[in-house]
Parts: C-alpha cells; sequence; structure tokens
C-alpha cells in the first residue's frame, strides 16, 4: 500500500528531531568554546599578573678603582714674605726703591729723619758724661778715704760712705751708657733695609710722610718677598688627607699661562682637620727661579690619586641605604637578586669605591627600586646591561 502523501506545509518529525540534535550541539559547541576561551584568557591574565610582578631591571658591572686626578684650588704664596714697618718715629726723607725692584739682603730701601731722637741721643752722651764725671770724683774721694783710714785719721763709717757713694756713681754711669746704647740702637732704624734678597711687592709711603710707631695699625712702608720658590698651600678634603703624603707632585695650572703645568711637590701638612670646613692643609712648594709664577695668585693643584687594588668603582646610583647601612643588589645567574653589605672607600660625587664587598665581574642592578628585597627575581635588559657596564668602565 503507497505511503500517504504528506500534507502540504507539515515538517516530518525526523526532520525536527535531527535539526534539534544539530542545534544543541551547536550550542554545546559554542559554550564549551566561550568557557574555554574564558579559561585560557584568565590563565593568560594570571601569566600576565605575574610578569608584571617581576621587576625589570638594567645591570652595570663594576670597575676597577684605577685612578683618577683630583683638582683643589690652592693659593700660591711667596717662599718668605717680611712687611716692613718702621721701628722710629719722624718723617721720610728719602725712598730708593719702587715696587717690582729687586733687592739684595742689607740693601737700603729708605731713610727716615728723626730730629726728636736725634735730641734724645744727644740728651744721652750728656747725661752720660756728668755720671762720669761723678764717677770720677767719686772714685778719687774714696781713694783719699781709704788712704786716710789707714792711717786712723777717719772713721771706718765714713770710709765706707765713701766707697757706698763710688758704688753708686758707677751704676749710674752704667744706666747712662744703656740708655744711651738704646738710642744709638734706634737710630740705626733710621735707615731701612732689605731682610733678604727679594722683590719689592708694595711700597706704601713717599717722601715727608709722617713716619709713626707703637700702633698695630700702622701700615707697612714696604713688602719684600722672596720668589725664588714658592708656597702653595692647598686644603684637602679629609677623606683624601690619608693619601697626600710628603713626596706626593702635584700638577698646578695658573690661569695666565694656559696649557700649561708647573710641577709641586707635597713638604708637610698641618697634622689637623679644619672643624669649620673639614679639610687638611697641605703645603707644597716648587722652584720658581725664572720668576714666572706670582705669590698671591690663584691655582689649580691636580693630584693623580691611585686607588687599592682591592677597590672597585660603581655609579652612586647603585646604591641603596639600608637601616644597617648601604648595600648593592647582585643579580646570580639564575636571575635572583641578592643584597650585599658593602664599605664606601671614597666618594667620588658621581661614582663610589668600594672598599668590601664587591667583585670585580659581579652585575649589579643600578638604579635598584626601593621595594627590592633578597631573593626577589629580577628580569634583565641585556642592552641597557652593556650601556651600564660601558659607562661605569669609563
Amino acid at each position: 500500500m503507497p505511503d500517504p502523501i504528506a500534507a502540504p506545509g507539515r515538517i516530518p518529525t525526523r526532520r525536527l528531531k535531527l535539526a534539534g540534535v544539530a542545534a544543541a550541539a551547536i550550542a554545546v559547541a559554542v559554550a564549551v568554546a566561550g568557557v574555554a576561551s574564558r579559561v585560557y584568557a584568565d590563565k593568560g591574565l594570571q601569566t600576565w599578573t605575574h610578569e608584571q610582578t617581576i621587576p625589570t631591571v638594567s645591570l652595570i658591572q663594576a670597575a676597577d678603582g684605577g685612578s683618577r686626578d683630583l683638582v683643589l684650588p690652592g693659593d700660591v704664596q711667596a717662599f718668605n714674605n717680611a712687611p716692613i714697618h718702621a721701628r722710629v718715629g719722624g718723617y721720610l726723607k728719602r725712598w730708593y726703591v719702587d715696587i717690582g725692584s729687586h733687592v739684595t739682603a742689607g740693601q737700603l730701601l729708605a731713610e727716615i729723619d728723626t730730629p726728636d731722637l736725634d735730641q734724645q741721643v744727644m740728651q744721652a752722651r750728656a747725661d752720660l758724661a756728668t755720671a762720669q764725671a761723678n764717677q770720677h770724683l767719686s772714685d778719687t774721694t774714696a781713694k783719699r778715704w781709704a788712704g786716710l783710714l789707714a792711717q786712723d785719721a777717719v772713721s771706718r763709717q765714713d770710709a765706707d760712705t765713701k766707697e757706698g757713694d763710688l758704688a753708686a756713681k758707677t751704676s749710674a754711669v752704667n744706666a747712662s751708657k744703656a740708655n744711651l746704647d738704646r738710642l744709638l740702637a734706634l737710630e740705626s732704624f733710621k735707615r731701612i733695609t732689605a731682610p733678604f734678597d727679594g722683590v719689592v711687592t708694595t711700597r706704601n709711603t713717599d717722601i715727608g710722610a709722617l713716619i709713626t710707631t707703637g700702633s698695630a695699625a700702622d701700615p707697612a712702608l714696604f713688602t719684600v718677598a722672596d720668589q725664588h720658590r714658592l708656597r702653595v698651600y692647598v686644603r684637602v678634603p679629609q677623606i683624601y688627607s690619608a693619601l697626600i703624603r710628603p713626596g706626593v707632585t702635584a700638577k698646578l695650572a695658573v690661569p695666565e699661562y694656559p696649557g700649561q703645568v708647573f710641577k709641586a711637590a707635597v713638604v708637610n701638612d698641618a697634622q689637623a682637620v679644619n672643624a669649620q670646613s673639614g679639610t687638611v692643609l697641605v703645603q707644597l712648594q716648587l722652584d720658581n727661579t725664572d720668576g714666572r709664577l706670582k705669590p698671591g695668585e690663584y691655582a689649580q693643584a691636580t693630584f693623580n690619586m691611585d686607588s687599592a687594588a682591592t677597590t672597585t668603582r660603581i655609579p652612586s646610583s647603585a646604591l641603596q641605604f639600608r637601616h644597617d647601612g648601604p648595600v648593592v643588589a647582585v643579580v646570580g645567574p639564575d636571575s635572583h637578586v641578592k643584597l650585599r653589605k658593602v664599605t664606601i672607600s671614597r666618594d667620588l660625587g658621581s661614582s663610589v669605591e668600594i672598599g668590601a664587598g664587591l667583585g670585580e665581574g659581579d652585575r649589579i642592578v643600578d638604579n635598584p627600586p626601593e621595594s627590592l628585597a633578597d631573593g626577589d627575581l629580577v628580569r634583565v635588559m641585556t642592552p641597557a646591561a652593556g650601556k651600564g657596564a660601558a659607562n661605569a668602565h669609563a
């Protein structure tokens, strides 16, 4: 019997079932894909979040200490410098040398007219003559009374009185002579002479000028400086004072001779640190036979500072100061950080010398974050590390 003809507009039941199964399968596939996508996204987010917690650092390598130049200002002074003051008052009679004149020891620089002192000398001579006359008379009298005493013509008391008078008159002669010698010594100061070979650097008087003495404010008439050798005074910071010892040579540079270098040697130092400046005063000397350098000028002294063989140098930016002192973050082969306590030997400004705690081949974190702790995992930026190592060696 033939199948009945389906009514138009109706879908067979079997097809409906197949369509339902296909729709359910598609829905399940979409749901599974969505769940899988969310799971993958969550894992990716976790991985990204974990990677973001790992700090990215740049590395540098510690360089050996090597040597560097320490440049300090210096004060150039003459080996001997003598401000010459007047010892006697009066009026300047004449002067014989001016600034820039080369003089020898004992050479006459000026003469002072001293009318008051001259009168005092004349009076002292007269006093001495009077005292000597009185002494002569007393001596004659004492001898006569001594002869009379031998004949028992006078008493012992009278003879002793005459002897005492002679002793008093002799003392008066000695006093008058000493006073005259003092005034004659002062008269010798009317001639102002050079104390040593040198150059006249100042002249603060002129003919007819009133010369006064006895006051600390009295200006020096002349200043003579011995410039054949010069002293250079340099204030060395305390941290470098142990390296600046007698015999160390420094290079001097002065503005009037650009590009030229003068050698000076350290001869001694103050052996004390100035409490206000924290520096040690160091004295250098140099030969100036040709007279090219001048006392009083400004100079720059350059010392070559050799570091100890055990020191390493790193940039100051690699240091961290924790509660137990300065530390440096060192990255090991496993990319984990080890915080090492270090000892600073010298602070060079942009870099520091480490005396203990680091080796020359250590990989050091530059500009480490404050949150970096011992044992943390870090990500290394290779290009920055190479650049940092080059900068450290430079």
